[in-house]
């Protein structure tokens, strides 16, 4: 089709975005929500046969010897350390004089550094295609524990009978949400009750909530409260983040996902919220027609719009982008401040993301082009993200150089929300189709925002362990807690940086080298290209 220019001599880079949404019946604005609401999952497990139900091996006894241990709770260090370890659990953590051998294996530490292990609270990948070479990956970055932010019915269903692939080589399940609140199952608030209810039923840890209207989504937060459920996700458009938050959202990720969080920070806020459009990408009406679910996630709306997922800022509106300059020009740290604080006064949590909004807005880093992290994906899929890059690269200068403002405000936000304690946790939104959505990116710019290397630990440890309400079993090396740590070449206390350092990890009290990780890693790689 060819395109007609714009009066300034932009080119539109196709529909705006709620057209593209009405047209084909997909959310660019879920930053996953298309895979979350089936898609790559769907394809991954229709005509599949049952797995058989996942099995692990208890581990053997282990000591690990000469260690310093590292507690993120109080930043302490201690020197020439021993770790005891007994059926997936810390025995002991004790001076490396005052322990004995027998029946254990014992491992010199050689002064390395110990940590609890790292845990990726916004991840995708048991639904995508290749999900054991990516939670491999994983776990060779030192992520011994992940939250799956969508759970379809069916991955809830394996998740019952035990035949999800995990296992001694990949991180452990934290949580996991069941299908997205969306249009499509909770328009009214009638409905909305029933599919927390309905998600509850099917073993759903959390409700993640992606786009409905205004007095749904008040409903259906006070519904899952009462369920004993917490809830949160992306924020509706009219829904402001201060508002979700006094109402008891329990936490944010990627920043809310639409430009609300700008309008809010902005001095000009009140002109920039007459002029947001508020209505919903998807019509609620999708919530009456029968078969619109199913009709989202097809195989035909994949194929259209694989590349779309890859960076949802491309089916921006040409119109969109003046109001988004609008709100980053006028980015005020005073009303940002005063956001961090209503986060940390309502406990509401913060998944950044900061590693997937650097693959959206700055796509054009020079780094990305040729990322190790391609050699994962299967042809179609590399494919799929040079054609999305490079449409990244066709865009307009004025407008890549807006989204890498969109960018580094949000580096600069989340800085500002953490310094007035909002609780940052580490997440990734990946592993998948872009590069650069791993921990040591997440680490890196976090430290980028202004966390200290102990802060940048504990939004890693610590905080998804008192999220999650297991910090008598999570978030440290001591005795009692599970078996899941890292091992370190370089100190952690001196640079985020050396969070990447690893030597060795521990998961559920396995032992696991980094050149076992990596054969681990090499072997399924190569399984994967064979297929």
């Amino acid at each position: 089709m060819t395109m007609t220019p714009k009066p300034n001599g932009e080119t539109p880079p196709g529909p705006s975005r709620r057209t593209l949404l009405k047209n084909i019946g997909f959310t660019a604005l879920g930053l996953g929500a298309f895979a979350a609401s089936g898609g790559p999952l769907l394809s991954t497990l229709t005509g599949q046969s049952l797995p058989a139900r996942s099995t692990t091996a208890v581990a053997k006894p282990l000591r690990i010897d000469n260690v310093t241990v590292i507690d993120p709770r109080d930043g302490s260090s201690r020197s020439n350390m021993s770790v005891l370890v007994r059926g997936g659990m810390i025995v002991s953590v004790s001076s490396a004089a005052n322990t004995s051998a027998s029946g254990v294996q014992v491992i010199d530490g050689g002064g390395r550094f110990v940590v609890p292990g790292y845990n990726n609270m916004h991840t995708h990948v048991l639904q995508e295609e290749r999900s054991e070479l990516f939670m491999a990956t994983m776990l060779r970055e030192g992520t011994t524990g992940m939250r799956q932010m969508a759970g379809p019915d069916a991955l809830l269903q394996r998740r019952a009978e035990g035949r999800l692939p995990l296992g001694a080589a990949t991180p452990g399940l934290l949580a996991m949400s069941g299908a997205l609140v969306m249009p499509f199952n909770s328009p009214t608030i009638e409905r909305v009750r029933h599919e927390i209810d309905r998600q509850k039923a099917l073993g759903a840890d959390f409700i993640k909530l992606i786009m409905v209207e205004r007095d749904v989504f008040f409903a259906a937060v006070s519904w899952a409260h009462k369920q004993g459920l917490t809830i949160g996700g992306h924020l509706p458009p009219s829904i402001s983040p201060s508002e979700a938050a006094d109402a008891g959202y329990d936490f944010l990720e990627h920043l809310g996902t639409s430009g609300n969080v700008w309008i809010e920070t902005s001095s000009d806020r009140t002109a920039l919220r007459a002029e947001a459009d508020t209505s919903l990408a998807l019509p609620n009406a999708l919530g009456y027609v029968p078969f619109a679910e199913q009709l989202f996630a097809s195989e035909i709306v994949t194929n259209a719009t694989a590349t779309t997922l890859l960076n949802p800022a491309l089916s921006d509106s040409v119109e969109s982008i003046p109001i988004l300059q609008r709100a980053l020009d006028t980015f005020d740290e005073g009303e940002a401040r005063k956001l961090g604080a209503s986060f940390a006064k309502n406990g509401t949590w913060q998944t950044p993301t900061l590693s997937r909004l650097r693959t959206e807005y700055r796509m054009d880093a020079p780094e990305y082009q040729n990322h190790p992290w391609l050699e994962m994906l299967s042809p179609q899929v590399r494919e799929n993200f040079q054609t999305t890059r490079t449409a990244f690269l066709d865009l307009p200068e004025a407008r890549r150089d807006a989204y890498h403002r969109y960018y580094d405000t949000a580096v600069k936000l989340v800085g500002i929300l953490h310094k007035e304690g909002a609780q940052i946790m580490t997440g990734s939104d990946g592993p998948g189709g872009n590069p650069g959505q791993d921990m040591p990116s997440e680490f890196q710019q976090l430290a980028e925002a202004g966390l200290s290397p102990l802060d940048v630990l504990r939004a890693t440890t610590t905080v998804p362990a008192a999220f999650l309400g297991r910090s008598d079993r999570m978030g440290a090396v001591d005795t009692g807690m599970a078996a899941d740590f890292v091992l370190l070449d370089s100190d952690p206390l001196a640079s985020a940086d050396n969070l990447s350092s690893i030597s060795a990890v521990v998961n559920s009290g396995h032992y696991l080298t980094v050149a076992q990780l990596d054969e681990t890693v090499d072997r399924l790689l190569a399984s994967a290209e064979a297929s």
